[in-house]
């Protein structure tokens, strides 16, 4: 294993020494963001297909991020990939006192509880604001469930989803009423409102909001592929159709999934 990891940090280091790669070498600290997010939505997609190839391949490409991250960090004198492994591990013995201490828990609500003290006493800078230590950078429907998430830890929640779903039919006819003015701002304010009770709703039916999302996108995915291959039967393109046509044969493709 360690063998195999040397190999991966020594070909990292061959495309950024001066006769390596022009655009390994090119690459900083924070030039390959994007380049992140995309694998690690790769990576999702082949959970989501369940792709066990596809994968070992992602998780390889996340892989390759750490090493590449920390080695161009060792050579601006930040830190290197010994004190990226040293910091996880450390993290991982400090946060399971139960498995490598003599703390006692009585199931997973322990386990968490446990670790969001900890984290909290981590902190060498405490936030100004509770809430303050949610990534912005997160992508917006996971930011705003953590988020209400962490407010309900302090009581500041909905005591049941049927509450919630008032709230989420409240939003909805103020997005109506917006629609109706065509008032441009209020329509993009109710939106953002509506999104953000339908995901407290989600939450509050445990029902993972992202998830359902992925879902209803890949169903529409597959109808409208659906709609595309029965016009390639009738040896017609999606542009030589029309919306009647297209949406006759969704229906007949909605029934199938």
């Amino acid at each position: 294993m360690s063998e195999k990891f040397d190999k991966l940090v020594n070909i990292v280091k061959r495309l950024r020494a001066p006769n390596g790669c022009p655009w390994d070498r090119k690459q900083t600290l924070y030039s390959l963001k994007q380049n992140v997010i995309e694998e690690v939505f790769e990576f999702i997609d082949a959970l989501d297909r369940k792709d066990i190839e596809n994968i070992k391949e992602e998780l390889g490409d996340m892989l390759l991020h750490v090493v590449f991250h920390s080695i161009i960090a060792e050579e601006d004198s930040l830190f290197s990939i010994d004190d990226v492994l040293d910091g996880i591990s450390e993290k991982l013995i400090r946060r399971h006192p139960h498995v490598f201490g003599n703390v006692k828990v009585n199931g997973v609500d322990d386990v968490l509880k446990n670790w969001d003290e900890i984290k909290l006493k981590e902190k060498k800078e405490k936030p100004k604001h509770y809430l303050n230590d949610i990534p912005r950078g997160l992508p917006p429907m996971e930011r705003a469930y953590k988020l209400q998430k962490k407010a309900s830890k302090v009581g500041f929640d909905w005591s049941s989803s049927d509450k919630c779903f008032k709230k989420v039919k409240e939003e909805f006819e103020e997005l109506y009423d917006a629609h109706k003015n065509k008032d441009e701002g209020a329509i993009k304010h109710e939106i953002g409102d509506m999104f953000f009770a339908l995901i407290n709703y989600s939450r509050l039916s445990n029902i993972d909001s992202s998830e359902a999302l992925r879902e209803a996108s890949l169903r529409f995915e597959e109808r409208f592929n659906c709609v595309e291959d029965k016009l390639k039967e009738e040896n017609k393109a999606l542009t030589e159709s029309d919306l009647n046509e297209m949406e006759q044969l969704w229906q007949i493709c909605k029934q199938k999934n």
